[in-house]
């Protein structure tokens, strides 16, 4: 039994992987599901036992290499509440980092920021299947926020919950912005100035005065 639960994992992320380069190929609207199988040497049929339909299939791109992230960034941090404001932006500049030096982050991170058509209908069918995975990064960031202005490093009369939403729009416009090849400074530098301009006008005075 488990070497064929083993078998059909293996399966599953081979799907995946074919899916994902297909759709950085041709795009997501003109892939169909006789490619996906026949590059790994499957019948249609297979890939519908595995996934319903494409947005299945993006449901689990989606869920599958947030894990894979979220996984290096709990190696980095262990209470989100203790976090200082450069400890946040040292874990944006660690996804940086992988995508420097893990192509297939890379290239799954350029096809949902560039290349993926979010259509209504799409966004519909994706979102209830990655409602746990989506919060996971928004969660981290709002208790990191929280916890500065518990400590009084953040002025109270800040909404915390509109920072973050800010700052996480603030990234992935960067994140396009350098997948697009739009973005003419370092992307390290980019992020690093960014999240300083807003930290810096939410800092209580006194912190203010340390950068």
């Amino acid at each position: 039994m488990r070497r064929t639960k083993e078998d059909a994992e293996k399966t599953r992320k081979a799907i995946l992987a074919s899916a994902m380069d297909i759709f950085c190929e041709k795009g997501y609207s003109k892939t169909t599901f006789d490619e996906i199988a026949k590059r790994i040497c499957l019948t249609k049929g297979a890939v519908y036992w595995y996934f319903r339909n494409k947005p299945d299939i993006v449901a689990a791109l989606i869920n599958d290499f947030a894990a894979k992230h979220f996984d290096l960034v709990e190696q980095y941090i262990n209470s989100p509440e203790k976090m200082d404001f450069d400890d946040i932006i040292n874990v944006e500049l660690l996804i940086n980092k992988q995508i420097r030096e893990d192509s297939e982050f890379a290239k799954f991170l350029f096809f949902v920021s560039c290349q993926m058509e979010w259509s209504e209908t799409i966004i519909s069918k994706v979102h209830p299947a990655i409602e746990q995975t989506k919060n996971v990064g928004h969660n981290l960031l709002l208790k990191a926020l929280q916890g500065l202005q518990k400590r009084g490093k953040i002025k109270p009369e800040v909404d915390v919950a509109i920072i973050t939403e800010i700052l996480r729009m603030m990234y992935s416009g960067m994140l396009e912005g350098f997948f697009s090849k739009r973005l003419e400074y370092d992307f390290d530098d980019v992020v690093k100035t960014g999240f300083n301009l807003v930290f810096n006008s939410i800092k209580t005075q006194g912190n203010s005065d340390e950068n």
